[in-house]
């Protein structure tokens, strides 16, 4: 998949930890976990490997195609017309990298492509179903630096604000899904594809 010509260069983190002091929240970024050659590698292998899909959602009183594409993996997990998605070799050791770090264990990833400014996600919070209620979800970018907004559901408070870089590790705990939303805003600036894994922990019964 060659969806632009330009030599792929993406912006690096500080190399830091840091964690959030806001209410109702855990949060915790991790730059550069992992580094340029480890980036690099996934970033490459996914973007040509996953077998991306458009899929549809509704908006208001009409189903729409939402703006990215998609591709979910579980382990275990097969779908309807019988393809195997449990996680490859690439997506399983990126995930054993971060239960190392975090001490918790996920079962399931969501990929997200973004494949320029046009595409981005809308404000919501993750639909408890399968996740639980305050579930942990850890994301992991790939390719290019698109803001992360988060707002508070009730407090008048300032949105924050995130820069997500190539190789960087963003953890979602506590209270956060409950009490805040979350979007990857548009942007009119052209950018590279960003490769976005979100990982979870779903219960199938």
């Amino acid at each position: 998949m060659t969806l632009f010509d330009d030599t792929e260069i993406f912006m690096a983190g500080t190399r830091g930890k840091k964690i959030f002091d806001v209410p109702d929240a855990d949060l915790l970024l991790y730059d550069n976990f992992f580094n340029k050659e480890e980036s690099d590698k996934y970033y490459d292998i996914l973007l040509n490997n996953t077998p991306w899909r458009e899929y549809e959602m509704p908006m208001y009183d009409k189903i729409v195609t939402a703006p990215r594409m998609i591709c979910w993996y579980e382990d275990n997990y097969e779908s309807a017309t019988g393809e195997d998605f449990n996680l490859t070799p690439e997506l399983s050791a990126i995930r054993e990298s971060v239960e190392a770090e975090t001490g918790e264990h996920f079962n399931a990833v969501l990929l997200n492509l973004y494949r320029n400014g046009n595409d981005g996600v809308a404000w919501h919070s993750d639909k408890e179903g399968k996740i639980g209620k305050n579930p942990t979800i850890a994301s992991v970018t790939f390719g290019e630096t698109r803001m992360f907004r988060l707002r508070h559901k009730t407090l008048e408070m300032p949105q924050l604000e995130i820069p997500l870089f190539h190789g960087s590790l963003f953890v979602m705990s506590g209270t956060t899904n409950t009490f805040w939303q979350h979007q990857v805003p548009k942007t009119s600036k052209r950018v590279l594809p960003r490769i976005n894994l979100t990982f979870r922990q779903v219960k199938n019964k």
